[in-house]
């Protein structure tokens, strides 16, 4: 029986969705292969190698090379967590030969994870088109993992959200912050996680970040805000914006909840229930890759400016509640703020969740993107 034939059978009510089961019980919402370079010298291999097969997708950047101790560890880490990913059924790693980040060390560490993976690299192979052809015939090779993917009905507890607020703009912090933020509390209320990124927003107020961590996550807050001490913080704008704001204000699209875990960038998620905070900036590229390799099945991203930009890894949600960008961008803006209720915002959720395509989706317009430690070469 096809996927697509069980799909009409499943046909889910309005409180659940249709995902897909992995082997080791996590459950994705897109079904796809990522074809990943682990060095930006193989980035137009992978893209082309996704563009010629089926049912893939390309995660191109420029990452991988002349890179420094941590950073180059963070890299490394941040692959092996998109690979991880629910979404993704098996990953094709692309490399060069010649590369910091190497291609078979990525593949042998998805492997030790028991995650499908391929590799394949373009001076082993003997160039570009013979290794276009490798990488073709890998992400067939990990097709039938597309197929056995179990179709199972679920719910909004088995969800892992990633949201991100780019900007500390009036209406969204008026109407865009507070309504996702009731949609994070009714996530967690049915058993789900929420994972957030901007990590401005709370070391603005390391004070008030601290009172807002459980018991068991004290020592990791105070380690998350020991590490930016010292730092200047990337995003300065919304830092000093968050400053000005007050913590409450700044994280009202964390709903008001405890703390539970906090996420190092790249690294997946542990947290059964509850919120973490992914250790990322507000910068809606770097902050999506973060999410996604922290586990988050599809992210809510609001924004003031209207940024139009997806992510190859996750279906993501643009919401905002300025007049203005809603209609400048009609088509880009998935959610009206100012216009829907929480309700209306689950059920939207959840319809993507059962594979109904977002605006970036629609358009094919996706950026990946890792944060950096500190400088490359």
């Amino acid at each position: 029986m096809t996927t697509d034939a069980i799909a009409e059978e499943t046909e889910p009510c309005e409180e659940t969705f249709t995902g897909y089961r992995r082997s080791d019980g996590r459950l994705g919402v897109r079904n796809q292969v990522l074809v990943l370079p682990s060095v930006i010298c193989s980035h137009l291999i992978a893209e082309e190698i996704a563009a010629r097969a089926d049912r893939a997708v390309a995660a191109p950047h420029d990452h991988g090379c002349a890179q420094l101790g941590a950073d180059n560890d963070q890299t490394k880490e941040t692959f092996l967590g998109v690979g991880s990913n629910p979404n993704i059924a098996g990953t094709v790693v692309v490399g060069l030969g010649c590369e910091h980040v190497q291609s078979d060390a990525v593949a042998a560490a998805l492997s030790d994870r028991d995650l499908p993976v391929r590799e394949v690299a373009i001076q082993d192979a003997g160039g570009t088109e013979p290794c276009i052809k490798q990488g073709i015939e890998a992400v067939s090779d990990l097709g039938e993992h597309i197929e056995t993917a179990t179709r199972k009905r679920s719910s909004l507890g088995d969800l892992t959200v990633g949201i991100v607020s780019s900007d500390l703009g009036d209406s969204t912090m008026r109407e865009a912050d507070p309504l996702v933020g009731e949609f994070a509390r009714t996530v967690i209320e049915a058993g789900g996680r929420v994972i957030v990124a901007g990590n401005e927003r709370f070391t603005a107020h390391p004070k008030e970040t601290r009172a807002a961590a459980d018991r068991d996550t004290t020592l990791d807050v105070e380690a998350f805000l020991k590490r930016h001490q010292n730092l200047p913080a990337r995003a300065m704008r919304v830092h000093s914006k968050a400053r000005e704001r007050g913590f409450k204000d700044s994280t009202r699209f964390c709903g008001d909840l405890p703390i539970r875990e906090v996420v190092s960038y790249g690294e997946v998620a542990t947290h059964d229930q509850g919120l973490a905070i992914v250790d990322a900036p507000s910068r809606f590229e770097e902050a999506a890759t973060g999410l996604a390799a922290a586990g988050a099945q599809i992210v809510l991203h609001i924004t003031g400016e209207g940024i139009p930009t997806g992510h190859p890894i996750v279906p993501v949600l643009k919401v905002s509640a300025n007049e203005d960008t809603l209609a400048a961008l009609p088509d880009d803006i998935d959610i009206d703020a100012s216009a829907v209720t929480t309700t209306d915002l689950t059920e939207r959720v959840l319809t993507i969740a059962n594979g109904e395509k977002t605006c970036t989706e629609r358009h094919g317009i996706t950026e990946f993107a890792i944060t950096r430690v500190g400088p490359s070469m």
